[in-house]
């Protein structure tokens, strides 16, 4: 009767742990991989000559932990599909654990330049490119602009106008992000005729609560949604700067904040419930 109850209970614990096996290769091998595009419609009152304006939003790529050049290539064929009118790519593009050469600088520019929008493609800094000089080298290679604490300003034929700032990671110095944004807000502030839209790239989510000014639109990435998400739990790690904000979306005063799940893996190269994935904004007129 003892070896029978033995017996029994050796073969559960092989049934869990085949499962935790099998599902362990899953979450590194597979789930890692396999680009998805949530998409989103975002209505506005201002948005006249914008109308069905795209946005792609890529971040947390992470390149050489999960993402590799295969990867890269499901990206590119993905954002040239769309045709997107502005590209922002909100942070994290190599991960700490790689080796920086020659030959990872030049595969990431050559698919990263030849993203195409038709107003331009913008970038900032995350806490991965944090002192990562090729960082900078890469993007203004690739033709990104680089909106770490500065801004730009694009205009539609009628002169209508989109405004988009940028706020680096907030995770290393010791600048407040609210001090970092203050001589942007400032100008913003000034002007007598405001931008029809303004829009916001930062890294870290939950520095939204630090703006003092209602942006329309902010992107952020950062928490990867979790990364590993249960089903009816949720996600089971968040880093910080992404515990309050994390998931998809959030109405935070007046401004709609976006958060990208990312298309990398940070500390484990681990997904679960969590497909790597891009964001498509569609700018509508309400």
């Amino acid at each position: 009767m003892k070896d029978k109850k033995w017996f029994k209970f050796v073969k559960i614990l092989l049934v869990i742990m085949t499962f935790l096996i099998i599902l362990l290769i899953y979450s590194n091998q597979v789930a890692t991989h396999g680009l998805t595009t949530k998409e989103y419609v975002i209505k506005d009152s201002n948005i006249n000559d914008f109308h069905g304006l795209k946005i792609v939003h890529i971040s947390d790529l992470h390149y050489g932990k999960s993402t590799f050049e295969r990867d890269l290539e499901d990206l590119l064929t993905e954002v040239q599909r769309i045709k997107p009118d502005l590209i922002f790519f909100t942070g994290d593009l190599i991960d700490d654990d790689t080796t920086i050469d020659s030959e990872t600088i030049e595969t990431i520019t050559y698919y990263f330049e030849e993203m195409q929008a038709t107003y331009g493609k913008y970038a900032i800094k995350g806490n991965h490119d944090y002192n990562v000089n090729e960082y900078s080298i890469i993007m203004d290679n690739a033709g990104f602009n680089l909106l770490d604490e500065k801004y730009d300003t694009i205009y539609s034929k009628n002169n209508e106008t989109i405004f988009i700032a940028g706020l680096s990671t907030n995770l290393h110095g010791t600048i407040s992000a609210k001090d970092k944004l203050e001589p942007i807000i400032s100008y913003l502030n000034s002007l007598e005729t405001k931008p029809n839209y303004t829009i916001l790239l930062m890294h870290e989510p939950d520095y939204i609560d630090e703006v003092t000014y209602s942006f329309n639109l902010a992107l952020a990435g950062h928490s990867h949604d979790g990364q590993i998400r249960l089903p009816l739990i949720g996600a089971l790690v968040l880093p910080n700067g992404a515990k309050k904000y994390y998931d998809n979306y959030y109405k935070v005063n007046e401004t709609d904040l976006y958060i990208s799940s990312g298309i990398g893996t940070s500390d484990i190269a681990l997904r679960l419930f969590n497909r790597p994935s891009i964001n498509l904004y569609r700018l509508i007129k309400r």
